[in-house]
């Protein structure tokens, strides 16, 4: 046993368990978020429970099922809850989800199986997704066509193809204000600030003044143009409509405008049930939120956390290298070189929130501020670059991950013999051709290693970043359709504070409870996405300079 000990065979198998252990944890978390994110887009069963309250009142939930647990029956007794049936010792309870806020307090109740008097799924239950209020569920009892009813021997294949051209039109129109109207705004806004500006350099001539105010005038006038073609389409889609009974046993008018989609899930088969999960999967990575990010999907988070990491990189890139190479090849080694390591070293391990407060106090209010008095004096007292956007962000990340890069790249720039320096000076290259054309070519991997890294620790940061430009709903990205086409000024959407907003800050905490799962799993594929590119990029390299190496 001493022999085995000495033998240093413990502490191999210690450090493989400790890695295995490890590997399972993360993949046991991984598996988690994936299952509780991913099975919230299957389609459920729709059911019918007739319930049969203590006191003698019937009531009908229709809803699905999500969520059940086993409750100690004493306990609900001191919470004053009474029995339609005596209870046992515990007593199970249903969380049901019914939608119709418009009708009901809350779209989530819980029920005891001691109420439940029977239970059904009907075929011709259907869940409607809505614009506004959250899912709907009932019975389509009929359709209305421009206010009158549809005659028609299937009303779900009417259904189906009303709503489809109710979708056609509502895109057009949701095109129509975004981009020509937002267009002509845009342009208004330009005309605006350009007459300020000329009005602050006293170059707002009579004919200046003249010849903006034409232009004005014509984009007002093309602006009620297309304001009228927007009425006019909102009128259109307001007459169509599908009359549902919902659980009241009312009848309930649902305009077409204002449904998404409509499922009968009790009628899917399995790959029924699969197509539904692909189609709320993507809906759900393309969509922009609703109703207080509880609703909806998260491709304005994941463009903005994808555009504000990918502009990090850019920016942490070249100024970790140049730091990094000029520490290593041209600075002397001395007590000032060392404390400048030490610092670089120590700057890793500053919490990130200190960073925050750094790029809002300095970049946005100092930097930003001078900006706008600089060369945007027409647009103030609003300001333009002096408020939190995505280009300071991106900035404030770089400097929290620049200790990261630098450290990587002078690893990388050691490992390099001075043999091969020496070798390119001797054949009569200068310094600084031998360091573009030899030494940073070899060196390539080593400063992907790092912004694999500093990918991975941005993309996940959201304390900053609720200081210097992430924001809970963002109208506009980043990027559009109107000069200059990059706005790096606008604030942005991230996937990581859209998990903090949607969990703990949402007034729906049970609907809101899956999509922190799903958001959460769509945060990890990100980064995972983002460092097998680069880990591919930083492979290539290797290869690519292996020869030189030897």
């Amino acid at each position: 046993m001493n022999n085995w000990f000495k033998s240093g065979s413990p502490w191999i198998w210690m450090t493989a368990g400790a890695v295995s252990l490890s590997l399972i944890a993360v993949l046991g978390l991984l598996l988690l978020i994936a299952w509780r994110g991913l099975t919230f887009f299957w389609p459920g069963e729709i059911t019918q429970w007739n319930l049969q309250f203590a006191d003698g009142r019937q009531e009908v939930v229709i809803g699905e099922l999500y969520d059940r647990e086993i409750v100690a029956t004493e306990r609900l007794q001191a919470a004053g809850v009474e029995f339609a049936r005596a209870p046992g010792e515990q007593v199970e309870r249903f969380l049901i989800k019914t939608g119709n806020r418009e009708y009901v307090d809350l779209d989530f109740r819980w029920v005891l199986e001691t109420d439940i008097v029977s239970q059904s799924a009907p075929k011709e239950l259907a869940v409607f997704e809505r614009v506004k209020n959250g899912n709907f569920y009932g019975t389509p009892i009929r359709l209305e066509i421009d206010g009158q009813p549809f005659a028609t021997n299937d009303l779900r294949q009417a259904i189906a193809d009303s709503l489809n051209g109710a979708l056609e039109v509502g895109e057009q129109a949701e095109t129509l204000q975004k981009k020509d109207i937002g267009a002509v705004n845009w342009s208004l806004e330009r005309l605006r600030l350009e007459q300020r500006r000329h009005e602050l350099k006293g170059t707002l001539t009579v004919e200046r003044l003249a010849n903006i105010e034409a232009k004005r005038d014509e984009l007002q006038a093309q602006y009620l143009e297309l304001e009228k073609e927007l009425f006019a389409i909102r009128d259109e889609l307001g007459k169509d409509a599908v009359i549902v009974r919902d659980m009241r046993g009312e009848e309930v008018r649902l305009p077409l405008s204002q449904i998404l989609d409509v499922s009968y899930n009790n009628q899917l088969g399995w790959f029924g049930k699969v197509g539904h999960w692909l189609h709320g999967l993507g809906k759900f990575v393309s969509d922009d939120p609703r109703e207080a990010n509880t609703e909806g999907g998260v491709f304005p988070a994941i463009f903005g956390t994808v555009f504000m990491v990918m502009l990090m990189a850019v920016i942490v890139t070249p100024f970790g290298v140049v730091a990094a190479v000029y520490l290593h090849e041209y600075a002397k080694k001395g007590p000032i070189t060392r404390m400048v390591r030490i610092a670089v070293i120590n700057l890793a391990g500053v919490p990130s929130i200190v960073y925050g407060v750094f790029g809002l106090g300095f970049f946005v209010y100092v930097l930003g501020g001078s900006i706008d008095q600089l060369f945007y004096p027409e647009a103030m007292p609003s300001p333009t670059f002096g408020s939190p956007g995505v280009l300071w962000s991106a900035v404030t990340l770089a400097i929290l991950t620049l200790p990261v890069v630098i450290v990587s790249t002078e690893e990388g720039l050691s490992r390099i013999p001075p043999s091969v320096r020496q070798g390119s000076l001797a054949l009569g290259a200068t310094k600084a051709e031998t360091l573009f054309r030899i030494v940073l070519p070899m060196a390539s991997p080593a400063i992907m290693t790092g912004l694999i890294l500093a990918v991975a620790r941005a993309a996940g940061e959201v304390a900053p970043l609720m200081l210097v430009g992430v924001v809970k709903l963002a109208p506009s990205l980043p990027i559009d359709g109107n000069f200059p086409y990059v706005h790096l000024e606008r604030k942005f959407m991230h996937l990581g504070f859209h998990i903090f907003d949607v969990g703990f800050q949402s007034p729906n905490v049970e609907a809101a409870r899956p999509l922190v799962y799903a958001t959460s799993f769509l945060l990890v594929s990100v980064i995972v996405a983002l460092n097998i590119t680069a880990i591919s990029v930083r492979n290539h390299l290797r290869e690519k300079f292996r020869s030189l190496e030897h």
